[in-house]
């Protein structure tokens, strides 16, 4: 979606100053959030950002991103008491090029100035920018402040125009340079420059004295990249990583469409994608706001909800999340009313609405009246943008019921399941409640509770059958370690509701002895252990009751996996015993090297392997030796780095669908180890 207005003439005069750098060093999380990975790569967005802003402009059609290891070059041109990291980004644009005449307010270059100054920059004017993710234009100039050398080549007017600083601080004034001097400075990155007729190429190096890390992650660098190309259909991205030596090139012409389309890859639509797009125009102000929404259900439990701001992830939604919302309620309930899709009594509300619905909110609006909750920019505060996107979703979403009875149809029969699950969830939780109030406050009589009632210090091993259950009871310190038996594998609790969940009785009986609820009943302060630990067999059956666990407390306990209380053990998969001396390997490696250790001695040496295919087999010493004390064992703890991946995973390996599952464990089959 572009808008029809376009801008003739950028130039210096576009370029308003508001005040000047100093702070941006002193207090870098006011700027960029943090100082940690989360605000290294804060900066390559902002700088990305710029180019992205050229594009909404209309102006420019590529845009690539370079990861570029850092060299003595650098250093020299930072200054000899500049501390260099060893990794620099490269972002390359076909925009228009940053002006560089002589600003009228400083009298410098305009170039200089918007990597100077802060709050410097043409988003404050909209004959310049009619939307940008820039919120107080202080992007450029705080990646400058925060980097110990950063370069710049504008292509514009028939030349280059080249300028380097240091801290924030220009090393030398803008000049003139030849091509074959550019080549010199930016080998690769460069050519693309070249072969446009205007565009800007910005590196920097960001200060080691500033970030507690200076390494860039392949995977966040991707995601970023990736996550424009879908906003900015037709725009071709290139990811060059120089320091893994990989190249990706990301091109969607479906834009959002397409967005919606990947996050359901591993589900099952409902209908097709539904998409509109429009502008809304201020009345007050005459203002425009555009928006697109695009929007499918799927046979899932779960709520998929993306939006940004021009350019910017908004995770914590805000004022335009609110207008899809209650655009979403409106339409449904008046397609139902009209179709009598509804029996008598029957309703729904929000929640039932957000069960399987996958949408990409997107709005572009004029960038010097963004207003967000913070710098950051996770939250949207403009109202304008509540009543933008209720009128243009509104009148798109009711169109395509209207054209698509059968879509119309699915969507209401899929709320309506919901909200009947709703209904027996909330009576089934109610019992689970009662239970836990009610019956003298008691815990399941299978549990094995600790002494501890402080959950910072205690801890509960979930572990299947009685064998196992029982020598983890005995080994166990009851100080502060609980245990809790499970009989058999519980419910594959991917494709379960709420109501099936908490009426089968082991889950149920889990939930009670956690003792936070689940749900929307869920209070973290009510967790009676910050250490919950999945102990199974090492064995295939054992690694399959593991995914069991890790897929209920994933889908129905996230705060859990959130909060960092989830664990899974490390039983020792080994014993090497030579004489009267043992030890436990937790790999084959680990037992090859025991006992290539032991033959170096004695070639002939009487060594025996034990290979323990439950934990039943250890008495409860042993248990406690290698698997339960703090003191010598090994626990993985479980985190979410990446939570779309994760739900594509369980989606995949849990769910109902075969081909997938079959596709997935012929392309991981090299990865299996077979000696299990």
């Amino acid at each position: 979606m572009t808008d029809q207005h376009t801008t003739n003439q950028y130039g210096a005069g576009d370029i308003k100053v508001l005040e000047g750098l100093e702070p941006v060093r002193k207090r870098p999380g006011m700027y960029i959030g943090s100082t940690d990975a989360r605000g290294l790569h804060h900066l390559a967005k902002e700088i990305l950002d710029n180019a992205v802003d050229e594009a909404i402009a209309g102006y420019g059609k590529t845009i690539t991103l370079y990861r570029t290891p850092t060299t003595d070059e650098h250093q020299k041109k930072a200054g000899k008491d500049v501390t260099i990291a060893d990794e620099a980004i490269t972002v390359v644009d076909s925009g228009r090029g940053i002006p560089v005449d002589v600003h009228p307010q400083t009298g410098l270059s305009a170039l200089e100035v918007v990597l100077t100054k802060l709050h410097a920059g043409g988003k404050f004017e909209e004959t310049a920018y009619q939307a940008s993710g820039g919120l107080h234009g202080v992007g450029s100039s705080a990646v400058n402040a925060l980097s110990s050398l950063l370069q710049v080549i504008v292509k514009r007017d028939g030349a280059l125009h080249y300028q380097h600083y240091s801290q924030g601080v220009p090393k030398a004034p803008v000049t003139t340079i030849s091509e074959a001097e550019a080549q010199a400075l930016f080998p690769r990155a460069v050519e693309q420059l070249l072969s446009h007729e205007t565009g800007t190429l910005i590196q920097f190096v960001p200060d080691p004295t500033i970030f507690s890390t200076t390494q860039f992650n392949h995977k966040t660098l991707i995601d970023v990249v990736k996550d424009r190309a879908y906003l900015m259909a037709g725009i071709y991205f290139t990811f060059v990583d120089q320091v893994e030596q990989t190249e990706e090139d990301y091109y969607f012409e479906g834009g959002i469409r397409s967005l919606v389309e990947h996050i359901n890859m591993q589900k099952k639509p409902l209908h097709d994608v539904m998409y509109t797009e429009g502008f809304w125009t201020d009345d007050s102000t005459g203002k425009k706001i555009g928006v697109e929404v695009a929007l499918q259900y799927n046979d899932s439990y779960k709520e998929r909800m993306e939006s940004y701001v021009n350019v910017i992830r908004t995770p914590d939604g805000g004022a335009h999340i609110n207008g899809f919302r209650n655009a979403l309620g409106k339409v449904l309930r008046d397609y139902a009313d009209k179709h009598g899709l509804l029996k008598e009594k029957e309703s729904f509300v929000a929640d039932d609405m957000r069960e399987g619905i996958t949408a990409v909110v997107f709005v572009k609006m004029p960038s010097n009246d963004l207003q967000f909750e913070s710098q950051t920019k996770t939250k949207l505060n403009n109202s304008e943008a509540q009543s933008a996107v209720y009128q243009i979703f509104k009148d798109g979403f009711t169109t395509f019921l209207e054209e698509n009875p059968s879509a119309g149809k699915a969507i209401i029969e899929k709320i309506m399941l919901s909200a009947r699950a709703r209904m027996a969830a909330r009576a089934a939780k109610d019992a689970v409640i009662r239970k836990g109030v009610f019956e003298g406050s008691s815990l399941p009589g299978k549990l094995a509770d600790c002494q501890s009632r402080n959950a910072a210090e205690s801890e509960i091993y979930i572990v299947e059958g009685d064998s196992a259950g029982g020598s983890a009871k005995q080994g166990r310190d009851r100080k502060f370690q609980a245990i809790f038996p499970l009989r058999g594998k519980i419910l594959n609790t991917e494709r379960a509701r709420l109501d099936k969940i908490v009426a089968f009785e082991e889950l149920k009986n889990l939930v009670i002895a956690l003792g936070a609820g689940i749900g929307e009943t869920f209070d973290p302060e009510k967790l009676r252990y910050h250490r919950i630990i999945l102990m199974n067999d090492a064995d295939v059956d054992g690694e399959h009751i593991t995914t069991l666990g890790l897929t209920f407390f994933f889908r129905h306990l996230p705060e859990v996996v959130e909060q960092g209380y989830l664990y899974i053990a490390m039983p020792p998969l080994y014993k090497v015993s030579h004489g009267k001396t043992e030890q436990y390997a937790y790999s084959e490696n680990e037992r090859d090297e025991y006992i290539a250790h032991i033959r170096q001695g004695n070639e002939r040496a009487n060594i025996t392997v034990q290979r323990y295919k439950g934990l039943g087999e250890m008495n409860p010493d042993q248990l406690w030796n290698t698997t339960m004390d703090p003191e010598t064992r090994m626990l993985k703890k479980v985190t979410i780095e990446d939570a779309e991946a994760a739900d594509t995973i369980f989606s995949t390996l849990m769910g109902d669908d075969v081909a997938p599952r079959k596709r997935f464990i012929q392309t991981h089959a090299q990865l299996a180890n077979l000696d299990v």
